[in-house]
């Protein structure tokens, strides 16, 4: 199953084993089986350390454990992880082998000293993925070292394509979804510490106490996506005192399967220059203080004053400048039944859910760029795919319109308004939309709805405070100045013209060099600058 440059590459990884492990499969006579023994087998071929047994005593199979032997360290996994799960099982391997994680050694405690509900006192997490989801490997594997961390929390990582019928009883409509002792947990992206967050109840607490005594800043980035990056970067250069909150280090790249036109790099994805962000942006003297939603700005009460960032945990930051770098989320169609059904049919990421909906009828929102490529997408794993679009024409490029038309279970409707998302309580079963033509009413049945209309600015907590435009957007000028001095912004949460990941890190530069121009020029600085100099 493994080409040999994969195996070399592998077997380098496998040196750094210091324990030995056992690896115990549970296997059928399915294709399945024979296909995940397959693998197991050239593994274990790779490293002294490893050995392979087969005890077929897992109801789920084909499925496989790692324990390192003589302990109770382990993780199990329920399907065949390669595509974006290959990563996650080198991980496992390796931290069940003895090698130790690169995490911060305060997490790490942290997780170590956990203590699971009653009335054992163990966690256990069942998380179900898909083998193109991008956002799953995240989750897969925090989960996976916290098993292998603290005996008392167990986790298996269950392929959701392969268990179709778990997935239908359980209703599981969108990936990751994670499970907790038998009720669901979360669902979506999520972080070690943002699963450290929901299960240890005290920490939120513990880091509003250690923000709020932290001195101010000369320059607070709001936001760690590419745009929020690149001004802590440009900033922390300078050697002024840089500091970056973010509700999510990386933003909304992370959620983009397919980067190939950022210059110089022919192609790449979301999570991977996700990782490259916080690591260039760690080479720097950057107080990164992640998981922090922003929730009130309060401007300087005099020139040259500190203005104030409210965090949602109770916390306040205070700088001399302010970058809101906060960024677009998914714009929703705002339609009945869309809340009441996300996740359980309405979904948001065709990569990452559609392997959910294999031979089911769905529909896509939106004929841009994003909607057309996700009915691509979709065509080879559902049954049918019905495009809708507002417009009485689709807008994406002309080679997409090519292809989405030329396939055999596509429908395109065109002026069509979407008006109410149906379901039967449990999940989605229809969608209805208005011909804006005629005025008629229409209703489609099926399975799934996956929403591509574009994105919404990131800036509700900021009414009221600076100028915005119409559609939300925060108004700058070339320089990325906002309304308020000492304020600015960069990125898709303003109000540059094209949502771009190259545009969003230069205006993160062009912002970042305006607040330092703006620090040097204020009579603030400028006073403590000539105290030094006649003191030298």
């Amino acid at each position: 199953m493994l080409d040999a440059h994969l195996k070399t590459q592998l077997k380098a990884y496998l040196e750094k084993v210091t324990q030995p492990i056992e690896i115990v499969a549970s296997l059928d006579d399915s294709a399945k089986s024979a296909e995940l023994n397959e693998l197991l087998e050239e593994i274990a071929a790779l490293s002294g350390q490893i050995a392979l047994v087969r005890r077929d005593d897992d109801a789920r199979k084909p499925s496989f454990a790692i324990n390192r032997v003589g302990s109770d360290i382990g993780v199990h996994f329920a399907g065949i992880p390669l595509g974006h799960e290959f990563t996650s099982l080198v991980l496992a391997l390796l931290q069940v082998g003895g090698h130790p994680s690169k995490t911060a050694a305060d997490v790490i405690e942290q997780v170590k000293n956990l203590d699971g509900p009653a009335p054992d006192g163990v966690f256990r997490f069942e998380t179900y993925f898909s083998l193109s989801c991008q956002n799953c490997p995240d989750v897969v594997q925090a989960l996976n070292l916290m098993s292998v961390l603290n005996p008392k929390i167990q986790h298996v990582a269950i392929d959701g394509a392969l268990y179709q019928d778990e997935v239908e009883a359980r209703q599981v409509m969108s990936v990751p979804t994670v499970y907790l002792n038998g009720e669901v947990f979360d669902q979506g992206r999520m972080s070690l510490e943002q699963i450290l967050a929901k299960i240890d109840t005290g920490a939120s607490a513990r880091v509003a106490e250690k923000i709020q005594a932290k001195g101010a800043f000369d320059v607070l980035v709001v936001g760690g996506g590419p745009a929020g990056a690149a001004a802590a970067i440009y900033a922390a250069r300078k050697g002024i005192r840089t500091g970056v909150a973010a509700e999510r280090f990386g933003g909304q790249v992370l959620d983009t399967m397919s980067i190939e036109n950022f210059i110089s790099v022919s192609a790449t994805d979301g999570p991977k220059m996700g990782a490259a962000l916080e690591q260039h942006v760690k080479e720097y003297d950057v107080d990164i203080m992640n998981l922090q939603r922003a929730e009130k700005l309060v401007p300087a009460s005099e020139p040259g004053g500190l203005i104030e960032i409210e965090l949602a945990n109770g916390a306040t930051l205070k700088s001399k400048t302010v970058i809101l770098s906060t960024g677009a989320r998914w714009r929703q169609m705002g339609v009945p039944g869309e809340d009441a059904y996300r996740n359980k049919g309405v979904a948001y990421c065709p990569h990452c859910d559609g392997p959910l909906f294999k031979g089911k009828r769905v529909v896509v929102i939106g004929g841009g760029n994003s909607g057309v490529e996700a009915a691509i997408d979709l065509a080879g794993i559902v049954s049918h795919v019905t495009l809708v679009e507002f417009d009485g024409k689709l807008r994406a490029d002309d080679v997409l319109q090519r292809k989405l038309r030329s396939l055999p279970n596509v429908d395109i409707i065109v002026s069509a308004q979407s008006t109410e998302v149906l379901g039967d309580g449990q999940k989605v079963t229809g969608l209805v939309y208005k011909d804006r033509v005629d005025g008629v009413m229409h209703s489609l049945e099926l399975e799934g709805i996956f929403v591509q209309i574009g994105l919404l600015p990131n800036t509700e907590w900021l009414k009221g405070t600076l100028e915005l435009s119409p559609r939300g957007e925060i108004v700058i000028d070339e320089r990325g100045q906002t309304s308020l001095p000492g304020v600015f912004a960069a990125g898709d949460a303003t109000t540059v013209p094209y949502k771009q990941i190259v545009i969003a890190m230069g205006a993160g530069s062009t912002a970042a060099l305006s607040a330092f121009d703006h620090l040097i020029r204020s009579p603030v600085v400028a006073a403590k600058t000539a105290k030094e100099a006649v003191a030298a």
